[in-house]
Parts: C-alpha cells; structure tokens; sequence
C-alpha cells in the first residue's frame, strides 16, 4: 500500500468567509486519493504563505505554527500506533481518528453496551449474545474504521470455515447489521462507511425437518437402551419437546410450577415467548402421556433438567445422537416441534387444536405442517 503523505493546504475551496478569512487543513494523501482534516485556525489570505506553508504577518503566528507542526505530527503518531498495533491504516482510518480525538473506539464494546441495555427479550439477547462470541473469536478487537465490505467477507469465510448453515451465518450477520445500524445512526460511523450497502446477506430455502414415526421410534430405543450415554439428558429433552411442542427458547424457562394438577390429570402451562400465547397442554392425552414418564426420571430437580446447555450446543450433541441413531436428515432442537405438530395432522387432530397446542396466533402459521410429505409409518 502506498505511503500516505500530509501537507498542510490554505483556502482549498477558493472562497473566504464573511470576516475575509479561509481554513487551513491537513492534506493526507495516499495514491490517487485525498482526505482533507480542519485545523479549525482561519486566517487572511495576506497571512498565509503559500511556499513554505506557513503562517505569516499574523500577530500569534509562531504560536500558531508550532500548532500546526504538531496538528501534522500528531496525525503521524496516530497512523504509526495503528501500524504498531497491526491495525488497518487507510484515509478513512485515519480521518475516523482524527474525527474522534485519538480514541480508539471499540466496536465490541459499543455491541456489548447495546446489546445489554437495549429492549431485547432474553432470548434474542442469547442469540445476539452468541454473534458477540463469534466477533471475539474472529477478531480480539474490531474497530470502526475496521467495519468494510471486505471486512464482511472474510467474517462470513469465517463462519463458514466453522461449518455453520448459510441461514446461521445469514442470522449471525443481520445481527451484526443491526449493531452497524445502530452505530451510524448514533455517529459512531458516517452513512458512506455502510458495508452492507454492497453486501448482500445470502439465504436458502427452508424446509421444515421432522421425524416420521420410525425416525422418532429408533430414538426411543436409544434413549430406553442407555445408548445415548453422556447425551441422555439432551435426549430426554428432546423427545420431551416432540411429545408438547416447545420451543427450545420456551423449554428452557419451565419450571416445577408449570406443571400443574388439575382433576387428577397432569398439565403443562406456560405462555410462549415468540407470541405471549399461554398454551395449555394435557400431558396425559399428548402421545400416550411419554413426555410425564420423562419427567419422573428427574422429579427430584426438575430445574435441572429444563437447564440446557445454549442452543448451539444442544443442536451439535442432537446431531451426534442422529448420527448415533442412524438418521440420515439434519436435527436440530426445533425439530422436535416441527415433529409434534405433523405427527398430531397425521394422527388426525383438528389443526385449530395443533394451533392451540402449539401457542400459533394464526391458524396459518399450523397450515404449513398439513403440507409436510406423507409420513411413512
């Protein structure tokens, strides 16, 4: 990369103000481009020497040169830290720490204090939580300047490096959008540093897994056999949530006093963050009453069992389970909802009483499962 060069530029507009004075800036240039940074010191055209570039017939004229010296050295100092520290060094970087004194302003840390005092429900305070994780293992520190489309690229190369589905990363990447968002509306970042202005964020068409009855059997097997092993807790979990439904976001804040008797019989209760629906379930009539047995394996500490390690990591260890199990299609926690919505169509129940069961808001929302390829028994 070309060295950049700065000189000090008097009146590059070719006008003076009302009072008869123009500014004088910095000039930074590197190859064919040019910044420009105020000094905030205006003088008289007669004050101004053009040659030597320095003020002249001015009564503070070697006050204000010896400013202008260190304007100039000071801009230096700022782009030698940057190449010190390894970062980036470019006009805009250093025009953004000009702009910002010197400071450093720290992209993660701008996230982070967002991320916690904005007014996000905690699940998706999780999920942006989980992106915040991932900018960290990608870089230890980012700063704004660092913020291109460039910078973008080789985040999602990154991810994709890891492994992770084109709609994770597509989710990992609105969030950033969102904290890049916020930080041009708050001037932290000008509109025209806007990386995703080029940057297209690539999704696939999604498609509803669910386990047919045979699918859903095998792992049954596996969970009464023992040979899931250190996995039987997430198992347990699962099967639990394709026999009512939940969502993973919503399994993991019940408690004891969820469960509740009524006639004898035992319900589930809870009301459903996505939607702020209180869904009903009556455990006993919800696939022969399996989601009760699993709870009395851990009615000594129920907490302990709605307590699941974050959702990424439970999709991984359903993964190893299926892989386990012999099931040949990808399973993630939300599988099992899907499961118990098209298992209740195909064994017959009303889809406005899925829709109950499920907390939907629309019947529509329920439609989808009636859709789902013919189960094979």
């Amino acid at each position: 990369m070309n060295k950049i060069v700065y000189k000090l530029v008097y009146n590059r507009k070719k006008r003076l103000n009302k009072q008869g004075l123009a500014l004088v800036q910095a000039e930074a240039y590197q190859g064919n481009r040019k910044k420009y940074f105020s000094t905030h010191v205006y003088l008289k055209p007669e004050q101004w020497d053009s040659q030597r570039m320095v003020v002249r017939k001015h009564p503070n004229r070697h006050s204000l040169n010896r400013f202008l010296r260190d304007y100039l050295a000071e801009i230096e100092r700022m782009e030698l830290e940057l190449c010190r520290q390894g970062k980036p060094v470019s006009l805009e970087t250093i025009k953004y720490f000009v702009r910002k004194g010197g400071s450093q302003q720290s992209f993660l840390a701008f996230y982070e204090k967002e991320l916690e005092e904005g007014g996000l429900k905690e699940s998706s305070r999780r999920n942006h939580r989980s992106t915040l994780a991932l900018l960290r293992a990608f870089r230890s520190e980012i700063l704004f300047p660092e913020l291109t489309y460039e910078w973008i690229c080789s985040f999602e190369y990154f991810l994709n490096q890891r492994g992770y589905h084109a709609n994770t990363i597509a989710k990992h990447l609105k969030h950033l959008k969102r904290y890049i968002n916020l930080a041009i509306n708050k001037d932290y970042l000008s509109e025209r540093q806007y990386a995703f202005r080029k940057y297209k964020i690539k999704t696939v068409e999604h498609r509803h897994t669910h386990l047919t009855p045979d699918e859903l059997h095998r792992l049954e097997r596996m969970r009464q056999s023992g040979e899931c092993g250190r996995y039987k807790k997430t198992l347990d979990a699962f099967l639990f949530c394709c026999y009512v439904g939940v969502r993973y976001s919503d399994f993991i804040r019940l408690r004891g006093v969820n469960l509740v008797k009524m006639d004898k019989e035992t319900w589930l209760i809870y009301r459903a963050i996505k939607t702020g629906v209180e869904v009903h379930l009556p455990l006993n009539l919800l696939f022969e009453g399996k989601a009760i047995a699993i709870l009395n394996e851990y009615a000594k500490d129920l907490e302990a069992f709605f307590c699941l390690k974050n959702n990424s990591n439970v999709n991984k260890e359903l993964k190893r389970i299926a892989q386990m199990a012999g099931l040949e299609k990808r399973v993630s926690f939300h599988t099992a909802r899907h499961t118990n919505a098209t298992l209740l169509i195909y064994n017959g129940v009303n889809i406005t009483t899925v829709q109950k069961l499920l907390g939907h808001k629309s019947v529509k929302t329920t439609q989808v499962y009636a859709c789902a390829p013919r189960l094979v028994a």
